[in-house]
């Protein structure tokens, strides 16, 4: 008797330590998942938390034969222009892909149109000088995106 009262015991134990957790657990994923209206206003998120962006594929331009001097001031043109993009609020996303093919690295512009994505991608000074071209889409993501130049801006320690 006293072992089985002694089982029942660590069963209601394990049980009530169960639903504990389970409650806990769904608070939690509720809390997280939460609506925020304000939030999706300042995101420009429709119903379904998405918005429209450009997306840029920056491929190998016809003129890529400049020297290494020249070819680094370009480079360094290019990430001052992007960080130009950015702070404006216009370009979400941008980065180099890490293999050595055409599409060299993409951009997500924050514009309802492509025309407005390629009145931007014209102030490139690596565009301007043929080392890349911009192939743009229009594209529907998640508009959770707005938020991430803010968030990176909490975890780089030195800028690019």
């Amino acid at each position: 008797m006293k072992n089985y009262s002694l089982y029942l015991i660590t069963l209601l134990f394990i049980w009530s330590c169960t639903v504990s957790v389970k409650k806990d657990s769904e608070e939690i994923s509720n809390e997280s998942s939460a609506y925020d209206s304000l939030l999706a206003a300042e995101t420009g998120a429709d119903p379904y938390g998405m918005r429209q962006y450009v997306m840029a594929y920056l491929k190998a331009g016809p003129n890529r034969d400049q020297d290494s001097t020249e070819a680094a001031q370009l480079q360094r043109a290019h990430l001052d222009n992007i960080g130009r993009m950015a702070e404006m609020g216009k370009l979400i996303l941008a980065g180099p892909f890490m293999d050595d093919h055409e599409v060299k690295g993409i951009y997500i512009f924050a514009v309802e149109t492509v025309e407005e994505a390629e009145e931007l991608t014209a102030s490139d000074p690596a565009i301007q000088a043929g080392r890349l071209v911009m192939e743009l889409h229009p594209w529907y993501g998640s508009a959770a995106l707005m938020k991430v130049n803010e968030l990176h801006g909490q975890l780089a320690k030195e800028d690019i």
